[in-house]
């Protein structure tokens, strides 16, 4: 994921979230609306962003990179 310097808030990862969330695995996404239902740091939140970013549109290779990366987030 590339660098960027702007800070996404809780509602931008949520609404980020909802317009990938069909595309997630179902036991990932049930655990991604879990984890964004407690606050989160900035750094989470920018992350997750980027991961859940364009996710429809990554090759499945790159979707189960993501995957990993987003479990790893939440531990």
């Amino acid at each position: 994921m590339g660098a960027c310097n702007l800070n996404h808030s809780q509602q931008d990862v949520r609404q980020k979230f909802e317009s990938q969330k069909a595309f997630l695995p179902t036991a990932l996404s049930q655990t991604i609306d879990c984890y964004l239902e407690k606050g989160n740091s900035q750094e989470t939140l920018n992350e997750l962003f980027h991961l859940l970013k364009k996710y429809d549109l990554s090759t499945q290779e790159e979707q189960e990179s993501r995957n990993e990366k987003l479990k790893q987030v939440m531990l």
